[in-house]
């Protein structure tokens, strides 16, 4: 079959012949080596596809029995990233956002790490304060792999939210994310209008186009901010 090589593209056709029932539940696929030939691809971009389709939990793999399908398919709770546009407006109040810093610098060690950067790399830094009727819904730290998105300094972040733009100029593939609630600093409280020590809810993701890392962001959400998805 005609396909791109690359191990997105086949995790993602895998996927659609699992969904399609090309395999009963339980049943073993073929083996790497002979998926590696369908495809036209190295047995090490295979392995990586395969790799992925498990920790979505739609395969099993084990040494010596082979790969399965899951006869128990795990589906995963999806979460959009939040728009902070739209989540304000179904509010039925006014959506405004306003960047308060944004600055080319060299990135703490551990932010170097998501983004996959050399010790002496530099990263954009943003800080953005989203409003809601004029008062602050949410700050947004967010640090963006300039060699990804090198133009992101010079992108029109007065008249579009990064966010916004970053979907617009750079798409992501693939991320993730996770949930914590923390107490609100000086800082942060100050920029929210809440309490110092303040329960805050906050949302931190990273976002990737295949093996490259876009950007890696935090958000903290006034108190009383909640999440809906379907499942």
């Amino acid at each position: 079959m005609s396909t791109s090589n690359t191990h997105i593209a086949i995790r993602e056709s895998l996927h659609k012949r699992i969904v399609a029932g090309e395999w009963g539940l339980g049943d073993r696929i073929p083996d790497e080596v002979d998926l590696a030939v369908e495809y036209g691809c190295a047995r090490t971009t295979m392995n990586r596809a395969l790799r992925a389709l498990a920790d979505d939990g739609l395969i099993i793999r084990k040494r010596k029995g082979g790969t399965r399908i899951n006869p128990l398919p795990i589906r995963k709770l999806t979460l959009p990233l939040p728009s902070m546009r739209e989540q304000v407006e179904t509010s039925g109040a006014e959506y405004r956002h306003h960047t308060l810093e944004r600055v080319l610098k060299i990135p703490p060690s551990s932010i170097r790490t998501r983004l996959r950067l050399e010790p002496e790399a530099e990263a954009c830094y943003l800080e953005t304060m989203h409003l809601a009727d004029e008062r602050p819904h949410a700050l947004e730290t967010r640090w963006i792999n300039m060699s990804v998105v090198p133009d992101v300094l010079e992108a029109p972040l007065d008249d579009i939210s990064v966010n916004e733009w970053l979907l617009k100029k750079s798409p992501y593939t693939t991320g993730d994310a996770a949930f914590a609630a923390v107490n609100a600093d000086g800082k942060t409280a100050t920029a929210l209008e809440v309490e110092s020590g303040a329960a805050l809810f906050t949302f931190d993701f990273t976002t990737r186009t295949g093996d490259k890392c876009i950007t890696t962001a935090k958000l903290y959400f006034r108190v009383g901010h909640q999440v809906f998805s379907k499942f």
